[in-house]
């Protein structure tokens, strides 16, 4: 049986990766995290006190070491052999990220990167520009969705259970600007694709969610 390629784009907070990482588990399939992937750059940049600016920022990302490795349901990222799974998701690094992400050079190594592990099918990545620019090919085409303040509830909850204490209102300011800064980007902007099917997670559990995709599949590769 054909094994697909979902793409599933969506702004941040949407659920992208917790639905993905479901989705790819029910059907066996790979999952890759490109939003670890720029999340990487951006704490090798910090670790290494590299001013961030475009060239710095592409020589860093040209000579990266980075292996994704999915087993069990979980990804685990490694930077020169040292796991940094766990680190690359604090507040230091999101807020890095949107720069990161608007150079064209590390844009270019992350699409090869992305593609390659693409390959043959059986694969459900999720990011920003998926169904629009790294694999618009995909069988099937998602864009999750939610209101700013659902969003940036699911991150506070998520950032307290870690141990960081930081305000609900601080995060919403924050996903309110990465949305600005994802959407006006030159550079493959976050956009839905033509032919992506649309879904609003802020009143929608991960379950229905996953649901949702999973149908969507099976009706692909049935033809019903």
């Amino acid at each position: 049986m054909k094994r697909l390629i979902i793409a599933i784009d969506g702004p941040a907070g949407a659920g992208k990766s917790t639905v993905a990482k479901l989705t790819a588990q029910k059907l066996n399939y790979n999952y890759i995290d490109t939003g670890a992937m720029y999340r990487a750059v951006a704490w090798q940049t910090l670790q290494q006190g590299v001013e961030p600016s475009n060239q710095a920022i592409a020589e860093l990302a040209q000579n990266l070491d980075l292996k994704l490795d999915y087993r069990n349901g979980k990804t685990n990222i490694t930077v020169a052999g040292q796991d940094i799974t766990e680190a690359i998701r604090t507040p230091e690094v999101s807020r890095l990220v949107p720069k990161i992400a608007q150079v064209a050079e590390v844009r270019e190594v992350m699409l090869k990167l992305q593609q390659d592990m693409a390959g043959l099918g059986g694969v459900v990545m999720d990011g920003r520009d998926i169904g629009t620019h790294v694999l618009p090919q995909a069988d099937i085409k998602i864009f999750l969705t939610a209101s700013i303040a659902e969003r940036a509830k699911r991150r506070w909850q998520e950032l307290v259970a870690k141990g960081y204490t930081i305000q609900l209102s601080e995060l919403e300011a924050e996903i309110a600007y990465r949305d600005k800064e994802d959407c006006e980007r030159e550079l493959a902007p976050l956009l839905a694709a033509p032919d992506a099917i649309h879904i609003d997670t802020t009143e929608l559990s991960i379950e229905a969610t996953v649901k949702k995709i999973i149908d969507l599949c099976k009706e692909k590769l049935t033809g019903v």
